[in-house]
């Protein structure tokens, strides 16, 4: 990993991108300061602004526009992040073989993360990392009951994601591209991979699903849970909203789920995912499978606006998942 590493630095040399490779034997303080990047690009009346942290291995730990903060960053499992699940060939049980990008329950709120930053590029307005994922559960912890299925701390699975504010004359789109790497040595025959998701503030406490069929918002229940259809959430205003489109939704065999949505009262924050999943009796490879996502923000008018033009950009391919 060194050697690409090496070669990527030497091909970037006077390109005016920044790049860093995070070796495992760095301590955490030069890791902190190596992790922490901010990301910016206009979008109407506002920037978009992202940032990184080391705290959170590369994770997002927040996003703002126009003087909202979107995520609610809380222990290292509230981020606009990804992760993955696996069943190990047993029944599958969420959470307990489930390699997550920004780090462990057990990291808490705590300013080192289990997970591992091992390469981050940016440019002023786009950004790019890999890092190792440790697993949400620690050997002996237990999630709804069952036990984790993991007997380490860190995972042998990589996550490579490429962010990139704007896209194809929409400056308020985000383009979120994650590729999720399987590694031998693993059988599983259910993978279930969280392409992006997001926490964000209680105060966007309305939740809509974008009708490819009418092309407006309808109102969306709580659930929790998925369905087929993008989700948005916003303000009670509308002055501030972020959806979530995939062309590459819905996975095959799970065309009436993809795009989750979740309310935790208690913990006063929202969540909605963004959600891919492959099946398999006779195994799941190990091979590299990614999605792209574009994550959109604003205030909801210019969110349904660029829903719609995004939809019409993929219409062929997500007509399927329309229904």
């Amino acid at each position: 990993m060194r050697i690409v590493f090496f070669f990527a630095a030497v091909a970037l040399i006077g390109t005016g991108i920044a790049f860093r490779s995070i070796a495992a034997e760095e301590s955490a303080k030069t890791e902190l300061s190596e992790g922490h990047t901010v990301i910016r690009a206009s979008a109407g009346v506002s920037e978009i602004v992202i940032t990184t942290t080391s705290r959170l291995a590369g994770a997002i730990h927040s996003l703002t526009w126009n003087g909202q903060e979107f995520i609610d960053s809380f222990d290292h499992g509230r981020q606009l992040q990804s992760a993955a699940n696996f069943d190990c060939g047993t029944k599958f049980t969420g959470e307990t073989f489930n390699p997550t990008e920004a780090g462990s329950r057990q990291d808490g709120k705590g300013e080192t993360s289990t997970s591992r930053l091992l390469h981050i590029v940016t440019t002023k307005d786009a950004l790019q990392t890999t890092s190792q994922m440790a697993f949400w559960l620690t050997p002996g912890q237990k999630s709804a009951g069952h036990p984790a299925k993991n007997t380490e701390v860190l995972s042998n699975h990589l996550l490579i994601k490429r962010v990139q504010i704007g896209y194809d004359g929409l400056p308020n789109v985000i383009q979120y591209d994650v590729t999720f790497s399987m590694p031998i040595g693993e059988k599983h025959t259910y993978a279930q991979f969280e392409a992006v998701t997001g926490y964000m503030p209680a105060k966007f406490k309305k939740f809509w699903s974008f009708s490819p069929k009418t092309r407006e918002l309808d109102p969306l229940s709580d659930g929790p849970g998925e369905q087929s259809r993008p989700v948005v959430f916003s303000t009670e205003s509308g002055s501030h909203a972020m959806g979530v489109f995939s062309p590459d939704q819905p996975s095959p065999g799970y065309e009436r789920a993809g795009y989750g949505r979740f309310r935790f009262p208690h913990a006063k924050v929202v969540k909605w995912n963004c959600v891919f999943r492959v099946r398999d009796a006779n195994g799941v490879k190990p091979s590299e499978y990614s999605f792209r996502s574009f994550v959109v923000v604003g205030d909801l008018k210019m969110v349904i606006t660029s829903l719609r033009t995004l939809h019409e950009k993929f219409a062929s391919k997500t007509q399927a998942g329309s229904r």
